[in-house]
């Protein structure tokens, strides 16, 4: 899977952290995983070695989130890495957002974002019903 425009969001992550360990914002804060997100990265994501900064017990999961009209009903939904590369195999440009998990204290946060897909494919359409 080609991937173009990343974008790391490794300093943001490091400026959030060190306002947590300052004591400017609290777990709380940035402890907000929705159960829909923590799902997804129990079903799909795939568990890292590196353990949580927060609560420093659990492993952090990363899932792949995909964003993009020429995606179809794929658009907003948590995909696996082969997934991702079917996708942009069949489909022109869409977005990945890749989100670390820790499901034992609900931190997440953005790790990366990027465009990929096949140019020259033709763009999805949804069909919609007409409401009488």
């Amino acid at each position: 899977m080609k991937r173009r425009d990343v974008v790391d969001h490794a300093l943001q992550r490091r400026a959030v952290l060190s306002d947590l360990y300052a004591g400017r914002v609290s777990p709380l804060d940035v402890c907000d995983a929705s159960p829909y997100l923590k799902s997804a990265a129990r079903r799909l994501g795939v568990e890292t070695e590196r353990t949580c900064p927060v609560c420093r017990k659990a492993a952090l999961h990363e899932v792949l989130w995909v964003y993009g009209e020429a995606i179809g009903d794929a658009d907003g939904t948590s995909r696996t890495a082969a997934q991702v590369t079917r996708l942009a195999a069949e489909h022109p440009d869409f977005a990945v957002y890749e989100v670390e998990v820790c499901t034992g204290c609900d931190w997440n946060h953005l790790v990366r974002t990027w465009r990929t897909g096949t140019p020259g494919t033709p763009v999805a359409r949804r069909t919609r019903r007409r409401e009488a």
